[in-house]
């Protein structure tokens, strides 16, 4: 999953369209025949490839060529990034017929030239990882009708572009009410990478069920970091890669009383397990995006649960529908009643959440998805 927010995607894209020449791509990584697992960082950052496969290909007979460019913070960031190029390797495993590749982005700058290279490299289509690519995407579609692209937390821009859209306030919804009812000071937090859509969304779900929680409860427990009703306030980063940020932020939040912490903000959310292994079991985490127990595997006696998006998933089906000539278009949107969001399992904690508290997370679960509940975060997809 990005969110302090009209400024910094003013920034963001004032940096694109400064820089459109911007600089050479720091790494890249490709599978051929039959790809990699994908499921350690080490498999994606070091692709293989071998003749076999189940055949397949376009319409037309001929192989996919399906590329992506990465966002800042590597192929391994544990987040966002790591799970589009899982999904890529996914399809190719499926379909060898399919071939991906990816391209990492230093900063902004790289976006549009990274999305440049990969349409002259004779892409079939082109997958940008992050919602701050929107403008860069939408641009270079516009330039490259007969290219097909998809974006990662972003909607669609043009007839050429799939968007592939979450509403994670639904599943973070389902971790702010398991963070208050789990909570032993009254106290918990969350913040963000940047304050964007695809970041704050998380933390309006996190902030409503923490209200609804003190609301059926009877409590006061409190959210540092975040209120859902001032969009310009917030504690963030500035960014998706320093941990040394996200330990101290989740440091300060622990001396302000906060014992369970939600970062929103990729690889430095890191910096947060580096500071629940410094508290010695007096502060845990909820992680974000992905299983943070099969992401960060180091931090997992940490993780309550985490909130999870189906980046990989429909990243795989987008690619695998494609392959037959019938690129998907429109938007895609991950819900909890489709599966594309949802919270992972309890891990180590299993046995620490009382039962009457996954019996209420399974109800609440059942209302957001019938209605009963609304969520009301300003950033979710339409």
């Amino acid at each position: 999953m990005r969110s302090v927010m009209k400024v910094a995607t003013a920034v963001a894209l004032v940096g694109l369209t400064a820089t459109a020449c911007g600089s050479k791509p720091a790494s890249s990584g490709s599978t051929g025949a039959s790809g990699t697992s994908g499921n350690s960082p080490s498999a994606a950052t070091s692709p293989s490839s071998s003749t076999g496969g189940t055949g397949g290909g376009t319409a037309s007979g001929n192989a996919l060529k399906a590329c992506m460019v990465l966002d800042t913070g590597g192929v391994d960031d544990r987040s966002f990034n790591e799970s589009s190029w899982n999904g890529m390797q996914g399809a190719h495993q499926a379909n060898s017929n399919i071939k991906v590749s990816y391209v990492s982005s230093n900063s902004q700058n790289d976006y549009v030239p990274n999305l440049n290279a990969e349409v002259n490299k004779g892409c079939d289509t082109v997958l940008a990882v992050g919602g701050l690519m929107a403008d860069a995407v939408k641009t270079t579609a516009k330039k490259n009708p007969k290219t097909h692209f998809a974006e990662v937390d972003a909607p669609s821009s043009g007839p050429n572009v799939y968007g592939l859209q979450y509403n994670t306030a639904q599943a973070a919804f389902l971790g702010g009410y398991l963070a208050a009812a789990m909570s032993k000071t009254g106290k918990v937090a969350t913040y963000g990478g940047l304050n964007i859509p695809p970041v704050t969304i998380y933390m309006d779900g996190f902030w409503e069920g923490v209200q609804y929680y003190n609301k059926q409860k009877g409590k006061n427990v409190q959210v540092l970091g975040w209120n859902e009703k001032n969009q310009k306030g917030g504690t963030f980063a500035q960014s998706f890669t320093d941990q040394n940020k996200g330990r101290s932020i989740t440091q300060a939040f622990q001396q302000q009383g906060a014992d369970i912490v939600f970062p929103v903000a990729g690889s430095t959310g890191l910096g947060s397990g580096a500071a629940a292994q410094a508290a010695g079991g007096k502060l845990n985490l909820i992680w974000v995006d992905t299983d943070g127990c099969e992401s960060a595997s180091q931090y997992c006696q940490y993780f309550v649960t985490s909130v999870t998006k189906g980046i990989t998933k429909s990243v795989e089906q987008y690619l695998k529908q494609s392959s037959d000539g019938k690129f998907p278009t429109g938007n895609y949107i991950g819900t909890l009643k489709n599966d594309g969001v949802g919270l992972a399992p309890f891990h180590q904690f299993d046995s620490k959440v009382p039962s009457d508290v996954k019996k209420e997370l399974d109800s609440l679960k059942s209302d957001i998805i019938s209605g009963k509940i609304k969520i009301t975060s300003p950033a979710q997809p339409k």
